[in-house]
């Protein structure tokens, strides 16, 4: 009863094991799937035909919670968790919320399509156990790069200017609301005005647009002597937990010439564990520690890390 789990196979049985108006079975000597109809009807059924592994609508839900708990978009995650706490409708009300989302929801079938493979290679590895073989394994699919695919990168424009100012305003509006609510010293309270021309497209930029053209996020830098400030990372909030802010920053690193800039320099919020993370991996290193008094009220001092880089 031994049979090999081909791509096309489990291409099948994954899309057999959502169908929950059917029962399939793998059909040993023929490498496909068939319905129960069939089997039973069939002389030599006790010895050549399995059963699919279990997958009903509990497991599906679980999946979708797992995914949502999971996602590093804060506003896509609020949103699919509301669909799930919905009590009726969950699966369609999920559907909708992604479907306003392309990108995020091409993620979701992206994380359904691996894990519902793990659970058939699961499923396969135990049949492999029974027939005294070993275990397999499938390489798993780098999941970022094929969300970025549907990014462009490209170098600023004149008309870049409006959404970039836009979206700088958001982010400093997000940043002034997370910082009063969690009580934060808001030692880039300076930085609420108007931003000053050099922040974009400043001597070195970066945008990333949707494929249908839609401004994404952007990265602008400015040049002291041989170094190299970043003075603008920025994400739109529909787009933030894709990898957008990491894939800009090292597309901007790449096209530095070592010859003319030695160093180059990111200040971040003192809070931003996630992207000093982001900063790690890239090679940055904690340059020097910046303080900060507000004077306004009770004095009240902050840190922030200074990152950076030297070629």
């Amino acid at each position: 009863m031994q049979f090999e789990l081909s791509k096309a196979l489990i291409d099948d049985i994954l899309f057999s094991m959502e169908d929950q108006n059917q029962e399939f079975f793998v059909d040993t000597q023929e490498g496909t799937l068939i319905n129960r109809e069939d089997v039973e009807g069939a002389a030599d059924r006790e010895n050549r035909y399995i059963a699919l592994p279990v997958w009903d609508s509990s497991d599906g839900y679980r999946l979708m919670e797992r995914f949502a708990a999971g996602f590093r978009n804060p506003l896509v995650r609020e949103r699919l968790t509301d669909a799930l706490n919905r009590g009726k409708g969950v699966f369609r009300a999920f559907k909708n919320v992604l479907s306003a989302y392309p990108e995020s929801e091409r993620l979701w079938f992206t994380f359904k399509d691996r894990e519902m493979k793990k659970a058939i290679l699961k499923w396969y590895n135990a049949l492999r156990e029974e027939w005294g073989l070993d275990r397999i394994g499938i390489e798993p699919e780098e999941t970022d790069d094929l969300i970025l695919e549907d990014f462009k990168f490209r170098k600023p424009e004149s008309e870049d200017m409006i959404p970039a100012t836009e979206l700088h305003r958001q982010c400093l509006e997000d940043y002034r609301e997370y910082a009063e609510k969690n009580g934060l010293a808001g030692s880039l309270e300076a930085s609420f005005d108007d931003p000053p021309p050099q922040i974009f497209p400043g001597d070195l930029a970066l945008v990333a647009e949707t494929g249908h053209g839609d401004f994404a996020a952007y990265i602008s830098a400015i040049r002291r002597g041989s170094a190299l400030y970043i003075t603008a990372l920025e994400v739109n909030p529909e787009y933030r937990g894709l990898g957008l802010g990491e894939s800009l920053l090292s597309r901007l690193v790449s096209m530095i010439d070592p010859k003319h800039i030695s160093t180059v320099l990111v200040d971040i919020p003192c809070d931003s564990e996630g992207f000093s993370r982001v900063l790690l991996r890239e090679n940055f290193k904690p340059y020097v520690y910046r303080y900060s008094l507000k004077l306004s009220g009770k004095p009240v001092l902050s840190k922030e890390k200074i990152y950076g880089t030297v070629n």
